[in-house]
């Protein structure tokens, strides 16, 4: 008797609450909450609501009569290989999927069909030169048509449009490189329009970041991922090196959010918009002595990544050199920090530069990524700053011996690599092969900067030529400005030190500065035209 009770009782109480929960259920299936925080700047951003351009790239054959046409007397292979990049990086143009979002053909990154802030912005920086063929800059435009209410945009992004990670996500977004991407664009072409167009993008989501990737002192935190360098041994043991902030002031991070401050106050200024972002400017009084007087280490003469507890980490990274493209020390300091560059135990490998530095114990001969390997878009950020402190001869040192070692591999392997060893002449461990690319920063970027030696800058309206090469040499078609092309081609010498002989041949008006020799130097004055000097 009491068993049926008990039953009937149950079943009497379990009915009701059946019911209940699926009235709860119907009457309270909400909406996904909308916890966006809207950012004015964002309903600037033109790219949200544009509608997708298709454009089919010419052939590589036809490119091959609009690209910048590379001179060097006596080295067809280093010429093959500049060319053998534009062939594959045209090769891996992709087109908007319906539905996407998306607004332009892109430059795809060679890696796994999906577009990545950070290899975008690098290739970028390659892919500037091919402007007058096909416009890979708006490959960036399609972060901005993805960016959020509220200004966060993600650092990987599906090709039907879909962010990879959720924005408060740890590992979603980083590093922020698109001013920096954008500025090199604007200062080889002048693109007052583009700079317009992007600024409120790009400010908004420097905003984002600073209200959400930063710690009570103002510090930026990040990840593996989200730095771009996933497995580098940063983070206490006690964390998942990959996916964890670990607690850490993220050296690379805070030097990253210092250099694009600028950046956009430079943007601001040439806009007459910079009175909009004077926050910025408190931002890197705030950063610079924050890097200066905690992340600095006097004994050693390096700067490293912080721990909860104030203690500073030991890994040397190369992630430290983001600081040439700051304010953020002292001219002895960053002398110290050269010698680090210079120095045979930590970076001064047979492949320079390693991304960990060789006296880790995580440092893999073969690179196992970011355990050592060389990497070309760090590498290329570390010789235009140490150019721009005016370290140029170790800037051109390096540059040289990345060359070479990606011809070489070249030469051996027929294409590039996502990565290379930093104590042999091959691929990295387990690099992705024919990837263009960030590797179209070595063949086509430093090729023409470093080795042929011509750096220009329309903001200024000036190129420089460091004529370092003896053998005839130059380059045709190299775009200046929004218009105009020049040719440059250098006679023969019998060594570095004779003055050189050289024509240029130009639709546009510009200074010069020719360098060569030792310390040797001559300003001139170019007008349209053909001229001798």
């Amino acid at each position: 008797m009491k068993k049926i009770l008990f039953f009937l009782m149950v079943t009497a109480f379990s009915l009701p609450i059946a019911v209940l929960a699926q009235e709860t259920t119907t009457k309270y299936n909400l909406p996904y909450k909308n916890t966006y925080n809207k950012e004015a700047l964002v309903t600037e951003n033109e790219y949200r609501i544009a509608k997708p351009v298709f454009l089919e790239p010419q052939s590589f054959e036809q490119a091959k009569t609009i690209l910048p046409n590379p001179i060097w007397e006596s080295h067809p292979k280093e010429i093959e290989m500049y060319w053998k990049a534009w062939e594959i990086a045209i090769g891996n143009i992709k087109q908007v999927q319906e539905g996407s979002g998306f607004v332009s053909p892109y430059l795809d990154i060679a890696y796994n069909g999906n577009i990545f802030m950070w290899d975008a912005s690098f290739m970028m920086m390659f892919a500037r030169y091919g402007y007058k063929f096909f416009p890979f800059q708006h490959s960036l435009d399609n972060f901005y048509a993805r960016q959020h209410p509220d200004g966060f945009i993600c650092r990987e992004i599906k090709a039907d449009g879909a962010d990879c990670f959720e924005r408060y996500d740890p590992v979603s977004t980083g590093p922020n490189l698109l001013p920096w991407a954008e500025m090199i664009y604007y200062k080889q072409y002048g693109d007052i329009d583009r700079l317009h167009k992007v600024f409120s993008a790009l400010c908004a989501y420097n905003k984002w970041l600073k209200l959400n990737r930063t710690w009570p002192n103002g510090t930026y935190w990040s990840s593996g991922w989200g730095t771009g360098m996933d497995n580098m041994p940063r983070v206490e043991a006690k964390y998942n090196l990959i996916y964890s902030h670990g607690h850490m002031v993220w050296l690379d991070a805070c030097l990253q959010q210092l250099m694009v401050a600028d950046i956009l106050l430079e943007m601001g200024f040439y806009l007459e918009r910079w009175q909009e972002i004077e926050e910025f400017e408190d931002e890197m009084k705030l950063l610079k002595a924050y890097i200066r007087d905690h992340l600095w280490d006097e004994k050693s003469g390096f700067l490293y990544d912080q721990y909860a507890d104030g203690r500073l980490s030991t890994t040397q990274g190369i992630g430290a050199f983001w600081v040439f493209h700051t304010n953020a020390l002292e001219k002895p300091q960053l002398d110290r920090l050269v010698q680090t560059l210079k120095d045979t135990a930590t970076f001064n490998r047979p492949h320079r530069i390693p991304s960990l530095a060789a006296d880790n114990p995580k440092y893999n001969p073969r690179g196992r990524y970011w355990q050592g390997g060389v990497w070309p878009g760090t590498n290329y950020m570390v010789i235009t700053g140490l150019d721009k402190k005016g370290y140029t001869g170790l800037a051109k040192e390096i540059a040289t011996n990345h060359f070479n070692q990606v011809l070489d591999v070249y030469k051996n392997t027929g294409t590039f690599w996502e990565y290379y060893a930093p104590e042999a002449t091959e691929p990295g461990f387990m690099a992705r092969k024919d990837f263009v690319g960030w590797t179209g920063l070595p063949p086509i970027a430093v090729f023409i900067e470093y080795i042929l030696g011509i750096r220009s800058d329309y903001s200024e309206n000036k190129i420089t030529w460091d004529v370092t090469q003896t053998e005839a040499h130059g380059i045709e078609r190299l775009p200046f400005g929004p218009d105009g092309l020049i040719s440059f081609q250098a006679k023969k010498r019998n060594s570095t030190d004779d003055t050189p002989s050289v024509n240029v041949v130009s639709d546009v008006a510009f200074e010069l500065t020719l360098l060569w020799g030792k310390g040797k130097s001559k300003t001139l004055r170019v007008e349209p035209g053909n001229h001798t000097y």
